[in-house]
Order: structure tokens, then C-alpha cells, then sequence
């Protein structure tokens, strides 16, 4: 069983969706309001200013992300010695949250012409 950690109180979150080239990046505050989105290529110059963005913020922050083949790996080390918190999201526990929310079983949209179920 995987242990469970709790994220600290008022931690502004950020997720990561790694590929070979480019990260796409989505930023969330803990009061809500609009997310700010970026996109960072995968190169040392923009890595530094994604840093400097998140140490500006001036919060905790928790930084999520899937670990894609060995793209994570630079990314999560320039991370880690800014003093970040990291978290690995399981690929199949991504899977499964996908499906549940895009593809799961809807009665309103399977109903016959005669709107039976």
C-alpha cells in the first residue's frame, strides 16, 4: 500500500504533464480562482524561470507529476534542489481517474429514440 501524505495547509499545487519536448503546466492557488497555465520547453534556461516563477509565488508549494520514460527525470532534479516538494502520480491511477471522468457509463446519453434506458 502506498502511503498517503497530506499536502501542508495554504500549499499553492502544481501539475506537470511531461512529454519529450515541452512540459504543459497548470498552476492552482489554495483560495481557487482562475489557474494560470504555462508552457515550459525542456531546456535548462526554461526550467531556471519555471524555478524562479514558483520561488516567487513565496508559498509551499507541491509539484505532481507522471513519470514519462526519462523526460521527468531533469525537470524533477531541478525541482528537487530548488527545495521543492515532488510527488510521482502513478500512470495507472491517471488512467482510471481519465476513464471514470470521460468515459464512464452515462444513462442520459445511452437512451433509445424512445428515451428508454
Amino acid at each position: 500500500m502506498a502511503k498517503r501524505l497530506s499536502n501542508p495547509t495554504g500549499s499553492v499545487l502544481v501539475a506537470i504533464d511531461m512529454s519529450k519536448h515541452r512540459q504543459e503546466i497548470l498552476i492552482e492557488r489554495p483560495e481557487g480562482g482562475r489557474r494560470r497555465r504555462m508552457t515550459v520547453m525542456a531546456a535548462k534556461p526554461d526550467y531556471d524561470r519555471l524555478v524562479d516563477d514558483l520561488v516567487a509565488i513565496g508559498r509551499p508549494i507541491v509539484v505532481g507529476f507522471e513519470a514519462t520514460g526519462n523526460y521527468h527525470r531533469t525537470l524533477a532534479h531541478r525541482l528537487l534542489t530548488a527545495g521543492f516538494e515532488l510527488r510521482l502520480i502513478s500512470s495507472v491511477a491517471l488512467a482510471r481517474t481519465r476513464e471514470a471522468l470521460h468515459n464512464g457509463w452515462d444513462s442520459s446519453r445511452n437512451r433509445g429514440p424512445s428515451g428508454a434506458a
